[in-house]
Formats: C-alpha cells, sequence, structure tokens
C-alpha cells in the first residue's frame, strides 16, 4: 500500500547553485482562454464517466459549478526542484524546518495530546514522536494547511495530463468524500497539489486512512488534533510500520570508506531518485565492523537488524543508517529530505 502526498516537496535551493531558473508562477487572475476551452471539454466527459461510475448528480453540479482551469496549479507543479534536477542540500532544507517556532509547537502538541499520543501508540506501535514530526512538516501543527481550492487544482492537473492517472485517481476520490458527506464542498481547501487538512492527506488517503481519534463519530483533519494524530498513526500502520523498530540512527563514516563495496546493484522499481541514494541493505553488526560509529553514542539497536546508508548531500556530509521503518516515512512522501526531517524533527520532541 502506497499513498503519496505531494504537499511537501518543497526544496531549497542553495545561491551557489548553478541551475536554470524555474518559470514564472503566473497569477491567479491570468485566464489561458486556450487551456480553459481544453479543460471545459475534459471536464465534461471525466463528469460523465465519474456519473456512470454512481457519483450522484448533485455532488456533480456542487463540485464542479463555475469551475476554472488553474494555470498557476499547473506552474506550481511544473516548477518542483525535485522534477527540474535543481540542485540542493539537506542541510539548507533542514535549517528552515527544524527551527524554535515549529519545535515549539511541536512541544505545545505534544503537551496538549499526550494522554491521546501514548494511546494511539500503544494501539498501533507507531511512536508518538514519528506522529508528531509528520505533523510538524506537513502544516506546522495546524497552522499552515493551504487555500486551494482542492477539486479545482487536482481537475487542473489532471487535465494537464503530467500525471494524469494519478490526479484523475484523486480527483474521483474527492468526488466520493463529497457524495458520501465526509466533507463539505467549502471545507476542501489545500495545497495546489490537493493535499488536506493538517495531515496533508490527498484525498485517497483520507478515504483509507482518516480516524476518528476525539470519538465524536467523524474524522476531521482539519479542526481536531485528536483526530489528526490518530489518522497518521493509521497511515504508517496500514502501510506497515513496525512497532519498536525506529526509523534509523545518524553515524560518523569512517575516513576513506569504501561506497562501491556497499553500492546498491538492485535498480528500485519506484520512488526511483529517492532509493537511488541509499546503499544496499546491511546488518548493524556488519555495518559495525565497516567503522560505523553511531553518532549520538547511544547503544546501538541489535546487530541482526537491516539498515541502508544513507547521505543526502553526498560523501562528508551528514549520514545515516535507515531501517525498513523509514520506508512508511517515504510512502508518505518520497523524499530524503523530507523523511529525515520528520524524523529527527520526532526525534528533538522526545
Amino acid at each position: 500500500m502506497k499513498f503519496v502526498l505531494l504537499a511537501s516537496l518543497l526544496f531549497a535551493v542553495p545561491a551557489t547553485a548553478q541551475i536554470l531558473a524555474p518559470p514564472p508562477v503566473p497569477d491567479e487572475e491570468v485566464v489561458d482562454t486556450v487551456a480553459e476551452s481544453g479543460f471545459k471539454s475534459w471536464l465534461s466527459t471525466y463528469r460523465a464517466a465519474a456519473q456512470a461510475r454512481g457519483i450522484r448528480v448533485e455532488t456533480l453540479d456542487a463540485a464542479f459549478a463555475g469551475l476554472r482551469f488553474s494555470p498557476r496549479v499547473v506552474a506550481l507543479d511544473r516548477s518542483q526542484p525535485d522534477d527540474s534536477g535543481a540542485a540542493s542540500l539537506f542541510s539548507d532544507y533542514l535549517s528552515k524546518r527544524l527551527e524554535p517556532v515549529r519545535e515549539a509547537r511541536g512541544r505545545a502538541a505534544r503537551e496538549r495530546h499526550a494522554a491521546k499520543l501514548s494511546e494511539i501508540e500503544a494501539a498501533t506501535g507507531v511512536p508518538a514522536s514519528i506522529i508528531l514530526g509528520i505533523w510538524g512538516m506537513e502544516s506546522s501543527y495546524g497552522a499552515v494547511t493551504g487555500n486551494f481550492d482542492v477539486v479545482r487544482s487536482l481537475a487542473s492537473l489532471a487535465y494537464d495530463g503530467r500525471r494524469r492517472e494519478l490526479f484523475e485517481r484523486e480527483l474521483g476520490a474527492a468526488l466520493t468524500m463529497l457524495d458520501k458527506g465526509l466533507a463539505s464542498r467549502e471545507r476542501m481547501k489545500g495545497s495546489w497539489a490537493g493535499a488536506m487538512g493538517q495531515p496533508q492527506f490527498l484525498p485517497s488517503s483520507f478515504v483509507a486512512s482518516a480516524a476518528d481519534g476525539d470519538g465524536d463519530g467523524t474524522a476531521d483533519i482539519w479542526e481536531s488534533g485528536d483526530d489528526t494524530a490518530a489518522s497518521i498513526a493509521n497511515y504508517l500502520n496500514r502501510a506497515g510500520w513496525r512497532r519498536g523498530e525506529g526509523w534509523g540512527v545518524a553515524v560518523t563514516v569512517p575516513e576513506g570508506f569504501d561506497r562501491e563495496r556497499v553500492r546498491n546493484l538492485v535498480a528500485p522499481t519506484e520512488c526511483v531518485r529517492v532509493l537511488a541514494k541509499h546503499s544496499r541493505w546491511i546488518s548493524l553488526g556488519e555495518w559495525r565492523k565497516l567503522g560505523m560509529v553511531r553518532a549520538d553514542g547511544n547503544p546501538w539497536p541489535a546487530d541482526t537488524a537491516m539498515a541502508t546508508l544513507l547521505e543526502p548531500d553526498g560523501p562528508g556530509g551528514p549520514a545515516y543508517l535507515t531501517f525498513g521503518n523509514y520506508r512508511r516515512l517515504l510512502d508518505y512522501n518520497c523524499s530524503n529530505f523530507y523523511a529525515l526531517s520528520v524524523a529527527l524533527l520526532g526525534d528533538a520532541l522526545k
């Protein structure tokens, strides 16, 4: 099971990087008359297919009334550094996210929801620290959730066609939410990529994983902190989070280490550019024999635990041995920068 969240793929590009500037993002008021005409035709076809799948006419009327193509959303999608190949450094990215305001909000959320976080951890095995890490990275604990019309964003991205299958599926899930009364049309605001609420769930993730944490009979990821925490944990639990394993450890790599001898010879088939930065799987006992030293000085987990070496900025920069649970963070958002930031923010909030 894999649901990819897109809202957090915003990378800090160093001033020294020699790259082509992304195309300017148009103002919301800009109207592309040619695209608008094509969009209307596509929307009519999509609507007929959605109705044939069982979405009620009343739902489609409410969802699509006055809907226009958004050139701004498409431009934002195409200007992501991770897609354009722009150079960026994890150290730059982390410094803008692991900062005092976010950590203070995280400590406040930890205290405010302490009992519920403990209950969720006991039930699912997902640590409170990881829940808090995702919550903080996605929306800074509800402070930044986005104000884009989710239906318009998803429809525009589906029509654009660069990732049509993904966004047509998410638009269908958004219509399902509306048709089943899981959310009102007015509430469906979020990121330009269609991610909603405090955990920034895409509609398919909401349908599959949104949970009622406060016991009021509804899953409210917009206003309820308990529901947000329960939904994040449910998502990771469904994705296969392993109780008691942790995500990984920061390490010091010995000088002169031969990275070629640990290179992964099996090419990844998904999350390709991200997983290509990882070594092959090796037991912690073997990593220790190769000279790895745990950076924080704490005891190592069991020697039999398997881990991959990740150096997000290349040799000489920060280094981590990541466990299987790290891949569950990549399920949430396929970005090493994101997954490491979640893990390190969570560690800071323990």
